[in-house]
């Protein structure tokens, strides 16, 4: 019976911009909801304010995952074309240096020349580009899905600290805010940790730290030119 192979590998691109967009969503809006309402503002400012940050957030997350992606697979296709054109000049040097790196993994000389030899011949660039520059199409650089996975998950976490302005009234905002996201950050650690395989409670305390950080300094600063003024 074959012995069938579940890898979270594969998850890794579009996992961790959905991670970081609802962390962030959760995280930027509970601490401008904390700032504004700590500053002493109503219902209906706070709620402007979060609203107008979920909009900027998600938008600045996309632009941001696109850019940042898409120099990740300029620099890719740099190092692909380059090493294109060095196998099309010296294919006996390049096969030469594909075998030293299997010798260095562990493959005796005369094996490594073999397998350098048949993989030049099925796929050399393939095998340059996974063993030497270790690109492959798991891992490849994709700035669309990053892109849209960062701002769409970065919008539904926004949204569950403004559902809490809604039902919540002013005056107990702080700590419904402040427990409620503290909640979803939890659950978000132990969710994404759980997707890709690592240990749940580690991942929630992580994220949960973090978060508790950022909402507790943006609520001192709200708090204080609450106070100012």
């Amino acid at each position: 019976m074959r012995h069938a192979e579940k890898h979270k590998t594969q998850r890794i691109g579009w996992l961790r911009a959905a991670v970081l967009g609802a962390n962030d969503g959760i995280v930027s809006t509970a601490s401008l909801v904390l700032g504004v309402a700590a500053a002493g503002s109503d219902t209906q400012g706070i709620l402007v304010a979060g609203v107008a940050g979920l909009v900027a957030g998600a938008m600045s997350m996309a632009a941001g995952e696109y850019v940042s992606v898409s120099s990740q697979a300029d620099t890719e296709r740099a190092d692909l074309a380059r090493e294109s054109e060095e196998l099309a000049t010296y294919p006996e040097d390049e096969q030469a240096e594909l075998a030293a790196i299997y010798v260095k993994r562990g493959l005796d000389p005369a094996l490594a020349a073999t397998v350098a030899s048949r993989l030049m011949q099925h796929d050399a660039l393939g095998a340059h580009a996974r063993d030497e520059l270790g690109i492959s199409d798991v891992l490849a650089a994709r700035p669309i899905q990053a892109a849209f996975a960062s701002a769409g998950t970065f919008s539904v976490g926004a949204v569950l600290p403004l559902l809490i302005v809604i039902l919540f009234p002013a005056s107990a905002l702080v700590w419904a805010v402040s427990g409620s996201s503290l909640l979803f950050l939890a659950l978000l650690g132990s969710l994404s940790a759980y997707a890709g395989g690592a240990p749940v409670i580690v991942g929630a305390l992580r994220v949960t730290f973090w978060g508790a950080l950022a909402m507790a300094l943006t609520a001192g600063v709200g708090a204080l030119f609450g106070v100012a003024t």
